[in-house]
């Protein structure tokens, strides 16, 4: 009886622990959320590089293009690819951007367009490869919305060789708020789009990950750990 008296007495005490672990996290879940959104953006330090990648599906607002341009602008690179998905035989996506560019003070001659048929990230990277391939260029800028810029980022630099840097932009986006990310419906569909995105990626692309790691040490961007670990 007094081990049965202890059980009980234990199991009372662990049910009051997680309910006030819940009513805590409950009280702090916006500065959670808010800084799980935070640390989800990122951009990578930007160097002169042989031609700015704008990719496909820019929003209403153009903010990927306005990203490109400001980086045109700034001479980080002679040339602007517009990347875009073909939506008639006559004009796209690709079009769009490109309009957008010129609207922005790229002039037209420094306008490249890439129109494809792809529908997802990985397909399109694959795409602007053979596009990167076919200038010989070594060092490209991918501009992106700033929410989808880890998954681009991810992609890119499983899908392009080693030889080939990438460098992800990522544009601040209009339609992502991360400060109250989840009480804005769009910008809840755009996360969890995007964290099942990352999912997928590391999926498809996990067989990447090792020659990844391989191609990296052999152009020296990624040094051996003194333990013989990565």
């Amino acid at each position: 009886m007094k081990g049965e008296r202890g059980g009980i007495l234990f199991r009372f005490i662990s049910l009051i622990f997680m309910v006030v672990a819940c009513f805590a996290l409950y009280l702090v879940r916006h500065p959670l959320l808010r800084a799980f959104a935070h640390a989800w953006l990122t951009s990578d330090p930007i160097e002169r590089s042989d031609a700015i990648l704008v990719l496909s599906d820019d929003n209403f607002d153009g903010d990927r293009a306005t990203q490109a341009a400001k980086l045109y602008r700034q001479g980080m690179a002679p040339v602007v690819v517009a990347s875009g998905r073909r939506l008639r035989p006559y004009a796209g996506i690709a079009e769009l951007i490109q309009h957008d560019l010129e609207q922005h003070g790229v002039p037209k001659k420094a306008i490249l367009a890439c129109p494809h048929e792809t529908d997802d990230t990985k397909d399109e990277s694959a795409a602007l490869l053979g596009f990167v391939q076919q200038h010989n260029w070594r060092r490209v800028i991918v501009v992106t919305s700033d929410f989808h810029a880890r998954r681009t980022r991810y992609i890119f630099r499983r899908i392009f060789p080693a030889q080939i840097e990438v460098r992800v932009s990522g544009a601040p986006d209009e339609d992502f708020d991360a400060e109250h990310w989840w009480e804005k419906r769009r910008s809840v569909k755009i996360m969890f789009h995007e964290i099942v995105g990352m999912a997928v990626a590391m999926w498809e692309l996990r067989h990447k990950d090792d020659e990844h790691v391989q191609a990296q040490r052999l152009v020296g961007i990624v040094r051996p750990h003194p333990l013989g670990m990565v």
